[in-house]
């Protein structure tokens, strides 16, 4: 999928719990649909401090409503965004992309579908690909592209993934640190984390 025309629809404050942030809603058009069907990607930017005077801490995370919203312990996602905001306040800068991407960009209802499998014992990865997608079908073409509109040429990353360092690198974004997004694992997605490690090539403990 090829992204073009991505522009800035919406900037407001935003309170949080972690301080002062902008919320900068970004648009941007798909020459193709995406597993979802849709034509235009969606996300948004949560932005805190000076952004400009040195690379600032950057966090990229995909939508998850099971864990972000509803505190599951399937997965690490919600423990992940909250520790991310938790080090963007902390160094005084940083800005949050959230990506509409659930289910790692399969959506919501294929995802829950892959969670039944995962009831019968496969994996995330065997789940999404059993269902006819990739085992991840982000591209992080739309975080490169807000970076850019916001005009921050280099950036402290924070992540496990080493798919979004050289998504990054790609899109021309110099990432001059990358920080880890470890989190203290539960029982309940110990396995999970392994699969990441395993079939995903995260940067995650062995434990």
């Amino acid at each position: 999928m090829a992204l073009s025309n991505v522009h800035k629809a919406a900037d407001a404050d935003f309170p949080t719990r972690w301080g002062q942030f902008r919320i900068l809603g970004f648009e941007g058009q798909l020459t193709t649909p995406d597993p979802q069907g849709r034509m235009v990607e969606e996300a948004v930017a949560l932005v805190h401090g000076d952004i400009h005077s040195a690379p600032p801490v950057v966090r990229i995370h995909s939508q998850c409503l099971t864990g972000d919203v509803f505190h599951s312990l399937r997965c690490d996602c919600r423990l992940q965004l909250e520790l991310a905001l938790a080090t963007v306040s902390e160094a005084g800068s940083g800005i949050i992309l959230y990506e509409l991407q659930e289910g790692r960009g399969i959506g919501l209802m294929a995802k829950l579908r892959a969670y039944e499998l995962q009831d019968q014992g496969r994996d995330t990865v065997e789940a999404n690909e059993e269902l006819g997608f990739r085992a991840d079908h982000r591209e992080f073409e739309m975080p490169a592209a807000i970076l850019h509109a916001l005009n921050v040429p280099a950036i402290r990353l924070m992540t496990n993934n080493p798919e979004k360092v050289e998504a990054m690198k790609a899109a021309g974004i110099d990432v001059v640190e990358r920080i880890s997004a470890e989190v203290p694992p539960e029982t309940t997605f110990e396995r999970y984390l392994e699969v990441k490690r395993e079939k995903l090539g995260h940067l995650l403990s062995s434990r």
